[in-house]
């Protein structure tokens, strides 16, 4: 079945600011669960993130609350993050996570035609629904420098990497789509499908490389456990 018969994927209103303190739930246990950072967020930003209509929320044909993603905006409105992008883990693998960064793209396209809109990410899922919109893979240099955006990656567990590594890089791989200079989303979806294994090396060898001293440092100093549980999350061992 289709994903739109499945699911509502609608623009959200204050109709669904109930739902504020679910979401942030969520966001908290996914996290928790993939061994990764997340920017920590309250339900009052959520519920203002609504009220600005800058969110989009879905629903099963039942009703019952499935996904949500919100749009922030960064050097006085020249660049965008989709931000936030959640599935409750009943509705995933079944294209949900697509439909719904589908809306916040077309959102984010009509309220900031000229912004560029980025995200990084870790997985490599993320990175094909990005290319299938015309997202690229890009430097960190590429995105905005604002200290806003950067410091909330304080509540990642790979915080301590990005800043050692001066913002330049970290575990997670920055996409953007310039409104004024893009490929068309075909082109960045054959691309990433020809490239897809590279990438994922790419991120395991990234992973590898920038956890290595994190290990050792930790190994010395006793014990590594925390560190280990992370490195073993992280290549799913």
């Amino acid at each position: 079945m289709e994903t739109q018969q499945q699911f509502q994927v609608l623009i959200a209103d204050e109709s669904h600011l109930g739902f504020a303190q679910i979401i942030c739930d969520e966001m908290a246990s996914s996290a928790k669960a993939r061994g990764t950072g997340i920017a920590k967020r309250s339900p009052e930003y959520i519920q203002l993130k609504i009220r600005e209509g800058k969110a989009v929320i879905a629903f099963n044909k039942e009703g019952v609350w499935a996904g949500f993603c919100y749009i922030e905006t960064w050097s006085h409105g020249e660049y965008v993050a989709n931000s936030g992008l959640i599935v409750s883990p009943n509705f995933r693998k079944g294209g949900l996570a697509k439909a719904i960064k589908r809306k916040i793209f077309d959102l984010s396209r009509q309220k900031y035609p000229d912004a560029k809109i980025f995200g990084l990410t870790t997985g490599l899922a993320v990175m094909k629904i990005n290319s299938d919109l015309g997202y690229e893979p890009v430097t960190y240099s590429e995105l905005t420098q604002d200290d806003t955006f950067w410091a909330g990656c304080k509540s990642c567990i790979n915080y301590e990497i990005l800043m050692s590594k001066e913002r330049k890089n970290c575990l997670c791989t920055a996409m953007l789509y310039d409104p004024k200079d893009h490929y068309e989303p075909q082109e960045t979806k054959e691309f990433f499908e020809q490239k897809k294994s590279i990438f994922e090396r790419l991120i395991r060898i990234k992973q590898w490389k920038f956890l290595q001293p994190f290990l050792k440092k930790e190994k010395d100093q006793k014990p590594a456990t925390k560190n280990k549980k992370l490195f073993a999350q992280l290549f799913n061992f």
